[in-house]
């Protein structure tokens, strides 16, 4: 479907916005009928990517929830053992408001959706009778191929919330829902810790360490941080996600401003961002319809 030149990003479709890459990458699946521990593990793996999240089915093979790192982290707070981890099922505690989105659906109308839900991810069906991830990740694609005059030093100034090394995994985890975000800066360093993070630090216990069985009771001060990009220079929208694409970790710090792809997907709302066009492809000034064959 064509795009006109100068067309807000925030009233694009999916398919405006990616084309045939929108379901270039199949979903991840798990069985509802299988334990916490398992998608603790699978999350360690998936989380920050495109597919960020884990999709639920039931036995037919319909995808009836999802589960990522608020849902875990989530009832970890509530309970934070390992016999919770063995003895209960996905289905437990997995997000079941399944968010299915089509090729038609607006950008706005997906974001709307994921501020609601608090879960920047989505489902959208394929051409293999299956289903492909729509995340935050995915959206940096989009951000790489945008036009603006944004940069990095023209992003909302935001409290950045951070931690000591004296704090508990309980604490960290409070934090994080108190202030919405999976990421917490170490106080006076650029070193954080995510979802993603904790996850992996639980894996380990669950694996190595029969002695822990309270969670929340794990010192950070033993958990391996990982470390934010710091910026001297002011760079483009362009550039940011550019950056953030290469990242195992995506995380930008520019002076006082942080920036991770959920920041992202809310500058591309702005009708200071629109989509650069294909000049690989003639679109007719008629009806905007692809002619690149008569050329």
């Amino acid at each position: 479907m064509a795009v006109s030149k100068g067309q807000y990003i925030s009233e694009l479709t999916l398919d405006q916005m990616f084309d045939q890459s929108l379901t270039d990458t199949p979903c991840v699946y798990l069985n509802q009928e299988r334990e916490v521990w398992v998608a603790t593990e699978m999350c360690v793996q998936y989380l920050e990517s495109n597919i960020d999240s884990i999709v639920i089915r039931n036995d037919e093979l319909t995808p009836v929830g999802i589960v990522g790192g608020y849902d875990l982290l989530d009832h970890i707070r509530k309970n934070p053992t390992r016999d919770f981890q063995y003895e209960n099922k996905v289905k437990e505690i997995m997000f079941e408001n399944l968010p299915v989105v089509e090729r038609e659906t607006r950008y706005k109308d997906l974001m709307e959706r994921w501020i609601n839900s608090r879960r920047a991810f989505a489902i959208t069906p394929n051409s293999f009778q299956g289903y492909s991830p729509v995340s935050a990740r995915k959206m940096l694609d989009v951000g790489i191929r945008s036009e603006s005059d944004i940069s990095i030093s023209s992003f909302p100034k935001k409290k950045i919330v951070t931690f000591s090394l004296d704090d508990s995994l309980g604490k960290i985890i409070d934090l994080m829902f108190e202030h919405n975000t999976r990421k917490l800066l170490l106080e006076y360093s650029n070193q954080f810790i995510s979802d993603r993070i904790i996850l992996e630090e639980i894996s380990k216990t669950l694996k190595f360490n029969s002695d822990v069985d309270n969670f929340l009771d794990i010192p950070v001060n033993q958990i391996g941080l990982q470390n934010a990009t710091v910026l001297k220079d002011d760079i483009s929208l362009n550039q940011i996600c550019l950056m953030m694409y290469k990242m195992d970790h995506p995380y930008l710090i520019y002076k006082d401003i942080s920036v991770s792809p959920w920041d992202v997907c809310l500058t591309l709302l702005s009708e200071d961002v629109t989509k650069r066009p294909d000049e690989s492809k003639k679109s007719c000034p008629h009806c905007g319809g692809d002619i690149s064959w008569l050329v």
